[in-house]
């Protein structure tokens, strides 16, 4: 009798988890460049096979592992009570946002200007931080008097502080 003990078999949500866990760490790890299923199933105790029949490509895993691992997005932009604590807050949520997804840059590059369930994603995560955050943001430093409301920025002006982040 052996002393080695009885793994479970993972299935379902729980074995799911597992391997995208285990990409995101190869990720980080290793990079997109250097990502293997091979890697990823050894970390994650399992076979190639297990990976293939749900990601058929490398580049379907590391979004999947996108998916799980990316930071949420808050619905709205940061509140302080000030234009200038906004503003370092909504930059400093970029730049957080930013670092947690460095490990599938190469991946959100690619996805740029295409018709993807992924672009439609990476989209639907990038309406906040953008434009759309920082309008919010002069629009409460308006209502409470530090700008003039009167002055209406152009959208591509009012999206260039997240977009140097």
């Amino acid at each position: 009798m052996s002393n080695e003990p009885v793994r479970k078999r993972r299935r379902g949500g729980e074995l799911e988890a597992a391997l995208l866990d285990a990409a995101w760490d190869e990720l980080v790890t290793r990079g997109y460049e250097e990502l293997t299923y091979e890697a990823v199933a050894s970390r994650a105790g399992t076979s190639r096979a297990v990976l293939y029949r749900r990601w058929p490509t490398k580049r379907e895993l590391a979004l999947a592992a996108l998916r799980r691992k990316a930071p949420p997005v808050p619905d709205d932009p940061p509140d302080t009570g000030e234009l200038r604590g906004d503003v370092l807050a909504l930059l400093g949520f970029v730049v957080r946002q930013m670092a947690g997804l460095a490990p599938v840059r190469q991946v959100l590059a690619a996805e740029h200007g295409r018709d993807t369930d992924l672009s439609a994603y990476l989209a639907s995560r990038n309406r906040g931080p953008g434009g759309d955050w920082m309008r919010t943001v002069l629009e409460r430093a308006a209502d409470r008097g530090e700008i003039d409301p009167s002055v209406r920025l152009p959208d591509r002006l009012v999206g260039v502080p997240v977009v140097l982040v």
